[in-house]
């Protein structure tokens, strides 16, 4: 019969078995991570208003949730620490028993064997002034005085068990300062993971919450420019060039040209970073019956994944994972 289509590619389409055959882009929960905040004091959990369904967990919820994590079958938890006391070089961020440290050993001794235990390694969760680093006598941010933080801070890290630090300061130089630090004191078992591409974004609004930011200005003059494309690919050629072992895209929703870019030329892992404002977003609308909550969650990671990355850090991790194994 003339003036019918030959090729009908719905044929692939027809029921859920022939999709899910010919499906081209898969989740494993091994491929998720799940951040988690520790707030030093907190007796219980306590819930975040902007991320409905996340909290700054005490230590004992943390152990809680880093065992449904291993069950989860997830690849890993990147912990944040949320302070009581904060001051101008962050000095919490460096003490044995400032609560990032603490929780470190918690989830290491807990669930070290199962799941690959991650660190922010930043200071603005610790300064009062909320800045990524150190600031010089005119309040800029310091690049090289803060190099000599972050260089105290993986040793602190490293010593607490960390399996991976998230370097997620933006600081000229940190991927090469910290690999030769690690390596002077025999760490060289301790992996790094660049934040490459990590751009001055609106999407971290409720991350800031999470960790009660007392961030004064912005942060542009170290964080990328989202115009820019070309200065992302810049930044991760740099930091493979310097010794990461992971690159990241963060976030990932607004710059998923930037991710197919970074997995188009990178010889190392590539991850990306499901943000707090893509987070409370989909919540957000689905609370008021907007969108299919569910759908959009699958939707969401199985788009950054068809951009190349290899893991996604999500606070969905869990729940996206306990779906997939379902």
């Amino acid at each position: 019969m003339t003036g019918f289509p030959a090729v009908r590619a719905r044929r692939l389409r027809a029921t859920s078995a022939w999709r899910r055959l010919v499906s081209e882009t898969r989740l494993s929960p091994a491929q998720l991570v799940l951040p988690l905040f520790v707030r030093e004091g907190a007796v219980e959990a306590l819930p975040i208003g902007s991320m409905p369904g996340v909290v700054q967990h005490s230590l004992d919820s943390l152990k809680r949730e880093l065992q449904r994590a291993t069950d989860a079958g997830i690849g890993g938890v990147m912990l944040f620490g949320v302070p009581e006391h904060k001051d101008a070089t962050g000095t919490g961020a460096t003490d044995p028993d400032g609560i990032l440290n603490v929780a470190t050993r918690v989830a290491v001794a807990e669930v070290g064997d199962a799941l690959v235990v991650q660190t922010d390694l930043c200071l603005d969760e610790f300064t009062d002034h909320g800045h990524c680093g150190v600031l010089d006598s005119r309040g800029r941010v310091d690049n090289d005085a803060t190099l000599e933080r972050y260089r105290d801070m993986a040793l602190a890290q490293a010593a607490a068990g960390s399996h991976l630090l998230g370097l997620s300061g933006m600081m000229d130089g940190q991927v090469a300062v910290l690999r030769d630090a690690l390596d002077a004191e025999d760490r060289s078992d301790v992996a790094l993971l660049a934040y490459a591409a990590k751009y001055a974004s609106a999407f971290y609004g409720p991350f800031r919450e999470a960790v009660q930011s007392s961030l004064q200005g912005d942060r542009r003059t170290y964080q990328l420019d989202p115009s820019n494309r070309r200065e992302g690919a810049r930044e991760v050629e740099l930091d493979i060039a310097e010794g990461a072992d992971i690159v990241m895209v963060k976030p990932a929703m607004s710059y998923l040209d930037v991710l197919a870019d970074t997995a188009a030329v990178s010889p190392v892992p590539v991850w990306a970073y499901q943000v707090s404002g893509e987070y409370a977003m989909v919540e957000a609308a689905a609370a008021q019956g907007w969108i299919d909550r569910e759908r959009a969650i699958d939707e969401s990671l199985t788009s950054i994944l068809r951009a190349g990355a290899d893991a996604i850090l999500t606070y969905w991790a869990i729940e996206a994972a306990e779906r997939a194994n379902a």
